[in-house]
């Protein structure tokens, strides 16, 4: 089955491109243009009082939206941010001691990489990195008070396991877990209903969710966090009216709000997810028609001398060897965009795919010539 009739506007813009790079910048459905005009069209017609609509409408339809994806109790717990990195930012200046001692995979995404290799040259941080497969025993052997860990990695496409195990070492007073959910969410069913009360999971929507920039959200557990040091005005908006006396902050999700932002990406975000729901289009449907895909590509075999490094929660295929920097580049200059980390060539798959795609780049890396 053909979901290309919900992608018009993308596809028709470079009808010659083969977008194999779903996980990185995933196509625009149609649905999400008519979301931003609908932001344009309220700015206009509302100015100043378009923040009413925002707060009481667009936000609390967006943070129902995650709740039922992650199998939330509620959606109170949510914030949102133009990007992960001020949730990593807020969430450590809320941790309760100096000095946390901070434990992450050696595979995390550079909003947390480069940040926490900074915290820790600097001295804020005591900073231990781990392989994914052995995070969660080293979390239960040694005594952290903050582990973060991508639910899908980005790079390699590896999935962290014993969420649950890490969910039980989680307290108020630390240690505290952190799943960045980026390659997960909207990736693969995910289901925090049992640990929602013990972990944080930030994720966002220029991925999977099909949104675009600017609409990053964290859910964050009751009674963890209730005072981050970094803080925007925001974060107690309910009582901008109020005399001010103190940092007050809101009781739930809202405390890790930062200051004025676009709002454009949650009317994205909430268009397509009606879209999706119109036609019955689950995180479950989806990746089965993702996973068929996958397994067409991969029967065919077309790159041998690359390695799968990847595994099958990614909505993407992580290929390593030396020649991926190669292969990568004569795929741009055939009109083929894949992704590339390092010696890792990432192909992604998504909605807007069908066999046809698939065959169409198994024919590419067939032809000659293609560096081997």
């Amino acid at each position: 089955m053909s979901f290309k009739p919900l992608f018009s506007r993308a596809l028709a813009a470079a009808p010659q491109r083969l977008h194999f790079a779903a996980h990185s910048h995933h196509l625009w459905p149609d649905a999400s243009y008519a979301g931003h005009a609908e932001a344009w069209d309220d700015a206009a017609a509302l100015a100043d009082l378009k923040w009413d609509r925002v707060f009481a409408e667009v936000i609390p339809e967006a943070q129902g939206h995650i709740a039922r994806e992650l199998h939330l109790p509620g959606p109170a717990t949510i914030a949102f941010s133009p990007n992960t990195h001020d949730f990593v930012v807020r969430i450590v200046s809320a941790l309760p001691m100096p000095r946390p001692r901070v434990l992450a995979s050696d595979g995390e995404f550079h909003s947390f990489r480069r940040q926490s290799l900074r915290w820790a040259e600097s001295g804020r941080i005591d900073l231990v990195t781990v392989p994914l497969d052995r995070l969660t025993d080293e979390a239960e052997r040694d005594g952290y008070d903050l582990v973060f860990a991508s639910q899908v990695q980005f790079n390699a496409g590896r999935t962290l396991t014993g969420i649950d195990r890490l969910a039980a070492l989680a307290r108020p007073e630390g240690p505290w877990v952190v799943i960045d959910g980026y390659h997960g969410f909207m990736a693969t069913p995910t289901d925090l209903s049992g640990i929602s009360d013990r972990v944080f999971y930030l994720a966002g929507g220029y991925k999977y969710a099909m949104a675009g920039e600017g609409v990053c959200f964290l859910h964050a557990p009751p009674g963890f966090g209730p005072r981050p040091e970094i803080t925007g005005w925001y974060a107690a908006f309910d009582d901008l009216a109020a005399r001010q006396g103190g940092v007050g902050y809101a009781p739930d999700g809202r405390r890790f709000l930062g200051s004025t932002f676009d709002p454009s990406g949650l009317y994205r975000f909430n268009a397509v997810q009606r879209m999706l729901r119109e036609e019955g289009l689950t995180t479950a449907v989806i990746s089965a028609h993702c996973d068929d895909l996958k397994a067409r590509f991969l029967s065919a075999n077309p790159l041998p001398e690359l390695h799968l490094i990847s595994e099958s929660a990614a909505r993407f295929l992580a290929l390593q060897g030396e020649t991926a920097p190669a292969i990568h580049d004569a795929l741009e200059r055939k009109g083929v965009i894949t992704d590339l980390r390092g010696d890792v060539l990432r192909i992604g798959f998504a909605l807007y795919h069908d066999a046809g795609d698939v065959d169409a780049l198994i024919a590419v890396l067939r032809a000659q010539p293609l560096p081997r």
